[in-house]
């Protein structure tokens, strides 16, 4: 038995249910589904991947309710996450939909959700999402306006640098970060001395690192995806560029840290939601130990945060939720104890409002845990 018993809807302790296998489609005889609508094609197949595998993995105890994951690839574009979310929630059965961590891609399946009547759960941090009037969308991962102040205050108080280098990405992702960033920054009276956002394209970072050295920044700070995260990590260290690097949550990743020897990964830090390889607490050394037995693979809080986002929603089916407006009502005024942490709505459909700082030291791929936040919303939108 994987899951500590003081989480609510905990898993049958039972050998047999352990070893149940995980399927990715709806079984024929199911009379419901949930569908995991996630990226596993194209430039953020690694977060999706993540996704997918935490989804499967909440799965497990709730046999009893005949409910069976659909997974479809949204395959980061919004015009096959809309068609996805299309085939997925044709005909009765289905009380919500896992939504995938691209922006972009939410943002066009947000009002399909709305017309559909079904709450859409994300772990997306696009900080629009939940600025829009939606209330069928519930973000189970720290939005940018809790993250990207978490992610300010560390370069700011712990590491007292104030010359900033800001490298985004082009996408929704990338300009969300951006804009918390810019603003808690200016806040914190920091100066922004070089920028640059990124195509995901982009695979010549020479340019641009050459142009942070000329700025005279004392740090550099990300707000890249995954594969565009590793590939400044490892062309900064060939550079010789020696700054601190402070992150978004791709450079937590397991998944990331492998495209990177430990030694490029020293002065190396990330936001996140949570670092489950990192923890020590007995709940989540067995979640991540279960993780890596089913998957051959270490978890990361893309896959944490859907494992609970999931938990929480067959929790509730199994309490007699069955339909998408009720299963709203209740995600909106339930709080809900996870792996990762407590979540509960804003009002907006932000659940969850804690961060960590993980960094590495250059000898490992497991980061240290290194300052832990929670954040006030409405103290921190952009201005």
């Amino acid at each position: 038995m994987f899951i500590p018993t003081t989480i609510p809807y905990r898993i049958a302790a039972t050998a047999a249910a352990l070893a149940l296998p995980l399927g990715a489609a709806p079984a024929a005889h199911a009379t419901e589904t949930l569908p995991i609508l996630v990226p596993l094609t194209k430039f953020i197949a690694l977060e999706g991947t993540s996704q997918k595998r935490g989804s499967l993995l909440a799965f497990r105890g709730f046999e009893e309710l005949k409910v069976e994951p659909n997974v479809l690839d949204t395959a980061s574009s919004p015009q096959v996450a809309t068609q996805a979310f299309a085939r997925a929630t044709r005909g009765d059965g289905v009380f919500a939909v896992i939504g995938p961590i691209y922006g972009n891609s939410m943002l066009a399946m947000m009002p399909l959700a709305a017309r559909r009547k079904l709450p859409i759960l994300t772990v997306s941090g696009t900080g629009k999402l939940t600025e829009q009037g939606n209330k069928w969308v519930f973000r189970f991962f720290p939005s940018d306006a809790v993250l990207k102040v978490a992610q300010a205050r560390y370069v700011v108080e712990e590491l007292e640098r104030r010359r900033i280098a800001l490298i985004t990405q082009s996408t929704a992702y990338g300009q969300s970060g951006r804009a918390h960033l810019k603003a808690a920054f200016g806040r914190m009276g920091a100066t922004i001395v070089y920028e640059n956002s990124l195509t995901v394209g982009t695979k010549e970072m020479l340019p641009v690192l050459a142009n942070i050295r000329r700025s005279g920044a004392d740090v550099v700070v990300l707000q890249l995806h995954s594969g565009p995260s590793a590939l400044f990590v490892r062309q900064a260290a060939a550079f010789g560029l020696t700054l601190p690097v402070v992150g978004g949550s791709a450079l937590h990743q397991p998944t990331t840290a492998a495209l990177v020897e430990p030694a490029t990964l020293k002065n190396v830090c990330a936001e996140t939601a949570s670092s489950p390889i990192s923890e020590t607490s007995p709940p989540m050394k067995a979640f991540t130990a279960a993780f890596r037995k089913e998957y051959d693979a270490d978890p990361d809080a893309f896959a944490l945060a859907d494992y609970d986002a999931v938990r929480m929603v067959l929790g509730l089916r199994r309490k007699g939720i069955k339909t998408g407006p009720a299963m709203r009502e209740a995600l909106a005024t339930t709080r809900y104890q996870g792996l990762a942490m407590s979540y509960r709505s804003d009002g907006k459909g932000n659940m969850a409002h804690d961060a960590v700082i993980v960094c590495y030291d250059g000898t490992s791929r497991v980061p240290a845990i290194v300052k832990r936040y929670r954040i006030d919303l409405a103290d921190n939108a952009p201005r």
